[in-house]
């Protein structure tokens, strides 16, 4: 499977929606000190499982909702969507049924996250599983 797009809104210093399309051949993330590079590999380690807050350098996991800043309210909700190439059909069976796998993952402040695979619930070990091999 083939990583095609990122979006990400809610999460760590991304307040509002942003999108990277990842072409093929090579993405690189390039940019000054602070505008959010880490944020956005942390942001891929999250939407594909990670279960741990000390690995998204947090102390728990709701510390990757935007806290806000002295010009943007805190949000109370962070989202992020993945979308898979998946037109070699090499996926488990479970999700085998579409060119595209849309992976979400979604946190709101103090009630825990939850997992959609194209818009349909799904278990965190599910995306887990989906990403082992």
């Amino acid at each position: 499977m083939i990583f095609r797009s990122l979006k990400m809104a809610g999460f760590k210093s991304f307040s509002e929606t942003a999108e990277i399309d990842i072409e093929s051949g090579l993405t690189g993330i390039v940019g000054p000190n602070g505008c959010g590079k880490s944020n956005i590999v942390e942001g891929l380690r999250w939407v594909m499982g990670e279960t741990s807050a000390k690995q998204m350098r947090g102390s728990e996991m709701d510390d990757v909702i935007f806290a806000g800043t002295e010009q943007r309210p805190a949000r109370n909700l962070a989202e992020i969507s993945l979308e898979l190439d998946n037109h070699k059909r090499i996926a488990p069976a479970e999700f085998n049924d579409s060119d595209h796998i849309e992976i979400t993952r979604k946190i709101e402040r103090g009630k825990g996250s939850s997992f959609y695979v194209n818009a349909k619930p799904a278990r965190a070990r599910d995306i887990q599983i989906l990403f082992a091999d």
